[in-house]
């Protein structure tokens, strides 16, 4: 029996079936990440939170549970500018 085992540079590349993809969860990830990071340091309810970003609180509850496929790029920009975050982009 051999030994198949692949190698990938990140989960996502791992789990997406093209660099684009991946490159596009790995996005949101982070975007999600930020958000709920923003939430927790602000002791912000999951109501709170709904209002300040203009979402519902079922759509933070998914946030903060990581349902990362129910978010665009563009929803998580446009919950971040509602708090007044901003998005800085690096093309490396």
């Amino acid at each position: 029996m051999t030994d198949s085992k692949e190698s990938y540079d990140s989960v996502w590349d791992a789990i997406e079936n093209t660099p684009a993809e991946a490159e596009n969860l790995r996005i949101r990830a982070a975007l999600i990440r930020e958000i709920t990071e923003y939430i927790r340091r602000e002791n912000l309810t999951q109501s709170a939170a709904a209002k300040l970003f203009g979402v519902t609180q079922p759509r933070i509850s998914d946030l903060v549970r990581g349902k990362i496929d129910l978010f665009s790029i563009d929803s998580l920009v446009n919950m971040l500018a509602a708090a007044h975050l901003r998005v800085e982009m690096r093309v490396a």
